[in-house]
């Protein structure tokens, strides 16, 4: 197994996680900015028109497709007449913390620190609707040490993993070939095969989280590949086998 140039890493569950994630918190949140509402809506009916739109796009979403966060939010606020004295760019960085303020991973910070002194590159591809710069605020904000290239949020893409144009264009902006780079992540649908595809060797990750209550290892059960791909329940275990290859 020879060291890579770069790693490139998932985001939810692999970095950061969200324990406690409440999305009725979101409209809980927004409803004091709320400057017009004609049919006098409450948090929680606004809340129930939000879950059945997303219901919509949640089979677009299994097709690979994304929704980006403020256009969102744009179409059901509108639809329902609503309009607030912010922009939905603040807007969708105050619902995101009200669901969750998010935390880090074990050891995470351990092995990011790692890559650094031992001059591994490293980057985030993540399949997520909140927006890349909503993204990098929380990742800049609870791991203010990290040393990523870029962060690719799925939102600003149209596309999510496991397509491997997302990994390509990882690569591209890295300037490396697949054989120089792994990935890590928490899916193997989304992380592992799509890694594979696109030459990239991956690295599947399955730990515990803080308050977990959704483990990785629920949406891989049943899932088998027939390629080799290193298969890791903590950052030290990581941080193991690249010493042993600079050994």
């Amino acid at each position: 197994m020879k060291k890579p140039e770069m790693i490139l890493f998932d985001y939810g569950h692999t970095l950061l996680c969200e324990p406690g994630f409440d999305a009725l918190r979101c409209e809980e949140a927004a409803f004091p900015y709320i400057v017009e509402n004609p049919q006098n809506l409450t948090a929680k009916q606004i809340y129930a028109e939000v879950q059945k739109l997303f219901a919509r796009f949640q089979k677009a979403r299994d097709n690979g497709i994304e929704v980006h966060q403020q256009q969102f939010m744009r179409l059901i606020y509108e639809y329902l007449g609503l309009t607030f004295s912010i922009s939905y760019e603040e807007l969708e960085e105050i619902e995101w913390m009200a669901a969750s303020l998010g935390a880090v991973m074990p050891n995470a910070e351990k092995m990011l620190a790692y890559l650094e002194e031992t001059g591994i590159r490293s980057a985030v591809i993540s399949n997520i609707g909140w927006s890349g710069r909503a993204l990098a605020g929380r990742i800049n904000r609870l791991l203010p040490n990290n040393r990523f290239e870029f962060i690719m949020a799925s939102s600003e893409y149209v596309i999510r993993k496991p397509d491997r144009m997302l990994f390509e264009t990882a690569l591209r902006k890295a300037r490396l070939s697949p054989e120089q780079v792994w990935y890590c992540g928490d899916s193997m649908k989304a992380d592992v095969i799509g890694a594979h595809e696109a030459g990239i060797y991956p690295v599947l990750y399955e730990g515990s989280a803080p308050d977990d209550v959704n483990p990785s290892v629920h949406q891989n059960e049943g899932v088998e590949v027939d390629f080799d791909y290193l298969h890791i329940y903590d950052w030290d275990e990581l941080i193991g086998v690249l010493q042993r290859d600079s050994g």
